[in-house]
């Protein structure tokens, strides 16, 4: 929790400030001390949610904001929906580092008449929230970390919620959680708490943490760079090179299951990985093909490639 943008929130609610408070990758609008709007671009915003919920069309939205809200501000789900919109942007806001809050006086929010949550109403549901069991998910993952489902499940039986089986169906091994609740309409820290849920039931894989791609290193002989074999010395009088990194040589058969992957390794999952080990091998076939490879490499289908690493991953 940032305490720097909790008491700068506090402090202007006790002064009924109006205006906008910019903090990170988002915003809060306060109108008279109470906060009207928040918006953040890890969360979806309200104007997805009404739109989804059937209360308002896109256009409806566009008008309210030019200053015509018409009947949306009487739909009665429309307060509902903003509070959830503003629990859910403030709760990853309070949750990251924000840098310096800068508020700067503007006009009303127009939400302002069925929206005005107390700054301390505000920080008590974000701390609450914050103390909740996420197991090995954390609000810092939501954009980076891809949702994977599990290669096996356990359990003979499961039963699942209607939002859970909605977010499992969407987990395609590439998208993060804030990316699936973006599809989906739903606000990112629902999709949080059931992805959580979900990965203790062992039906998602916990998440892996992101690892900067290795930098390239010169040749050396018998030098191992972390788990690629360096390759041999530059013939003498030539100039040294930098040479990327070269996958492992991997042996026919035994196919396993495609899609699987390395769990625990700290490496990106699945095709990320293989995606970097083709780039360097097609990189290095360009000048030192013949001190690396006989040509039957050359012309392995990428599909094979990845189903041959799986297998070996399963049998490690």
């Amino acid at each position: 929790m940032s305490a720097a943008l909790a008491d700068t929130l506090h402090r202007l609610g006790e002064e009924g400030s109006t205006g906008v408070l910019r903090a990170g990758d988002g915003e809060f609008h306060l109108v008279r001390g109470t906060i009207a709007s928040v918006g953040c671009r890890r969360t979806i915003g309200l104007d997805r949610l009404v739109v989804e919920a059937g209360v308002a069309t896109a256009e409806d939205w566009r008008r309210a904001g030019a200053g015509d809200p018409g009947e949306l501000l009487d739909q009665p789900q429309l307060e509902t929906l903003a509070l959830l919109s503003v629990f859910d942007a403030a709760y990853f806001l309070l949750t990251s580092p924000p840098g310096e809050p800068e508020f700067r006086p503007a006009p009303e929010h127009w939400l302002a008449p069925v929206c005005h949550i107390a700054p301390r109403a505000l920080v008590h549901e974000c701390e609450r929230r914050t103390g909740n069991e996420h197991g090995p998910w954390s609000a810092d993952l939501v954009t980076t970390v891809p949702v994977v489902p599990a290669r096996r499940i356990k359990r003979n039986q499961v039963v699942l919620t209607g939002s859970q089986a909605e977010i499992l169906a969407a987990a395609d091994t590439r998208r993060s959680i804030a990316d699936i609740a973006r599809d989906l309409g739903r606000t990112t820290y629902g999709c949080l708490v059931a992805v959580c849920e979900l990965t203790a039931a062992g039906l998602l894989e916990p998440p892996e943490p992101v690892i900067a791609a290795e930098p390239v290193i010169a040749a050396e002989p018998a030098q191992r760079a972390g788990r690629h074999l360096a390759l041999a010395p530059e013939p003498q009088g030539e100039t040294p090179t930098h040479v990327p990194a070269l996958p492992r040589r991997i042996p026919s058969g035994n196919a396993g299951p495609a899609g699987s992957h390395r769990r625990g390794s700290g490496e990106q999952p699945g095709r990320h990985a293989i995606d970097e080990e083709a780039t360097a091998t097609a990189h290095y076939r360009g000048t030192h093909a013949s001190a690396y490879e006989p040509d039957r490499w050359q012309q392995v289908d990428r599909e094979t490639l990845i189903r041959l690493r799986a297998a070996l991953e399963e049998l490690a």
